[in-house]
Order: C-alpha cells, then structure tokens, then sequence
C-alpha cells in the first residue's frame, strides 16, 4: 500500500495535508510526496493505492487539480481523494446550484444569467432585496446584499465590461459596510511585497466575469448550520452572523452544543450525500420562509479543527457516535477502506 499527497501549489504542504502523513505514520502506511511538476510524477503515480490531492480555493491549484485528478482516478484506475464526484462542483455556486436543482435538492433559489441585458430586465421587476455572489469565494468574501436597483446595475455592468477579481468587491461599487478593510490591506500588501520579490509566489486569481449570480435573500436567520458528512458520519455546529449583518460564514462564532442542531438538517445531508456519492462535504442550511430546509451553499473541503472540535457524530440511522475525529481520520478510514485505522493524537 502507497499513499501518494500533493503539494499546494502556493502554500506547499498545508497542514491538513500534514495531518495525512501523521495518520499515516502512525499507522505504519508508506506515503510519499509528490509535485505534478516532477519529472517522474507520473512514474510515481503509477505505484500509489490512493493519491490525495487536497486543494483550495486558489486558482494555481484548481487549475493542476482539474487536469490531473480526472486521469488518475478515470484513465489510471487509482483511488483519489477528493475524486471528481466529490470536487467537480467546489468552489463553483452556479455547479452547485445546477447539480442540487436536477437532483431536486432544496438549495436556496439563485438566479444566475450569461446575458448581460436579460439581467438588466430581471433586476427591473424583482423584489429587493436579494444576494449577489461571485460563484467562488469562501468566508463569505465576494458577498453583498443588494437592497437597491442601482447597485444592481452597477454590479452586473461590471460583470459583463470589467469583471472582478474574487476575495475584494472593488471599492465604488458596493457600500463601505460591504468591504473587507483587512482583506484589502492583505492584498495590496501582498502586492507590494511581489513588486519588491518578483520570484515570490503568487496566488492567482482567476478575473470573473460574462456571468451574474444573484441568490434569493432569506431573513430572520441569525445562524447557519454546518453539517460535513464524510461516509456514514455527520458532524454538525452552528455558526452565528457577524454583528449587524446577514452572513455568518468566517465570523468564527461557532457553537457546538449538538442539542442545539436541528436534526432534519442531518436527514437532508445524509440525502444529498447518499444521492451524489459524495466522499466529503459540508451543507450550509439556513431555514426559508416555512421554516424547512434550505440548502445555502456546500464546499468538499473545510477547516478540519471546527470539524475535529465537534463532541462526535451521527451516523446514518441518527445513532449518536461520542469522541472527536480528525477528518483526515475518517477520510482515510474510507479510502483505504480500513475500519481499524487508528488515530493518533495531534494538533
């Protein structure tokens, strides 16, 4: 048995992928490390029994996860994690949306256009106010509640002329409450620091543009509920809005009291994950006007802690399972199809 794990392509061996090799090394399984740039990568590839390759949101590593994921897992035969069922629609809402809709799944309603003048003509007749959304984007960067008509027009006049890029909503186009100073300082600083380094790497972003997303604006919810399913395990918290403002995604206000979880949301996660065959996600629910179910958003990958603070799971039949699990734990634990794969202690 081989295991075979990817490096980020900005940030090299991110710790949850180190928390692999922890697993691993404790269990006694041979792993090695592997760049696609690698004149022999795909010497080593050929041996592996599972090739990981955990990637995020940065568009460096979308774009070589995308390439080589499908030939190892379809055209190589070897197990990957994540695999394409469970990737293919990460970081991408309008993949999302289309994928739960045709499964008739109750994701939020988006209204998603690739004309700019049948936008203009929706956004006339609308009801105000609604979301605007780039499709990627996490911690609810590239977020805005449009409660106007003109910052409507200005939002998708800039998505069919200009664009933008994900992770700062460009200043004069939405309210000053809607900017991310830190974020912003992080950028510019960013960039400051390559034009001083030129050879420093940089995370590419990829510009966004000919498309607009807008999402229907469900109020009265304070929270949202995280629900990560991996296999036959629910692990489930939920994480309250920013103060003054409608998104709790990245306020890091996070409870984890499970006598607090709404157990239909489970049933659901466990539906959609069952139906598509996810190996791992996570469901954002938030409750629509009726009070059921409403699918927000859902992403393959997470912050494994979160996860890992979690006091256990539910399985499948909505038994209660106590202890803490690192998802890399439970992750492994079903690739290598190994019930008896022991978890270390770590941090």
């Amino acid at each position: 048995m081989l295991v075979g794990i990817h490096k980020s392509c900005y940030k090299g061996y991110i710790p949850y992928a180190c928390r692999f090799e922890t697993i691993l090394d404790y269990n006694g399984i041979e792993h090695v490390r592997l760049e696609a740039s690698a004149p022999d990568f795909w010497q080593q590839v050929s041996k592996l029994t599972l090739f990981i390759y955990w990637w995020d949101h940065i568009y460096n590593d979308r774009q070589v996860a995308l390439t080589i994921i499908p030939i190892v897992e379809n055209q190589m035969g070897i197990t990957c994690l994540p695999n394409m069922r469970t990737c293919w629609s990460y970081d991408d809402k309008i993949r999302e949306y289309y994928l739960l809709k045709h499964y008739g799944f109750p994701i939020i309603p988006f209204w998603i256009f690739w004309d700019q003048k049948l936008s203009l003509e929706w956004l006339e007749s609308t009801p105000l106010p609604v979301v605007f959304k780039l499709k990627g984007g996490a911690g609810s960067a590239n977020v805005v509640l449009v409660d106007s008509r003109s910052l409507g027009k200005k939002l998708i006049r800039r998505m069919f002329r200009k664009g933008m890029k994900p992770w700062a909503i460009p200043f004069g186009i939405v309210p000053w409450r809607d900017v991310d100073l830190k974020l912003f300082a992080r950028r510019w600083g960013g960039s400051l620091i390559r034009r001083i380094n030129p050879a420093s790497t940089w995370p590419g972003w990829e510009l966004q543009k000919n498309y607009v997303l807008f999402q229907k604006f469900l109020p009265n919810n304070d929270y949202d509920t995280r629900v990560t399913v991996i296999g036959d395990r629910a692990f489930a918290f939920r994480r309250f809005n920013r103060a003054s403002d409608f998104r709790a995604s990245g306020s890091g206000k996070i409870d984890h009291d499970i006598n607090k979880i709404d157990m239909k949301f489970i049933t659901k996660a466990f539906e959609v994950s069952k139906a598509i065959d996810f190996q791992s996600m996570a469901y954002d629910f938030l409750y629509d006007e009726n009070g059921d179910a409403a699918l927000c958003e859902i992403s393959y990958t997470y912050v494994d802690f979160v996860v890992r603070d979690c006091p256990g799971y539910w399985d499948s039949s909505l038994n209660w399972h106590e202890g803490h699990f690192w998802p890399q734990y439970c992750q492994l634990a079903d690739t290598l199809k190994m019930p008896d794969l022991r978890q270390p202690e770590m941090e």
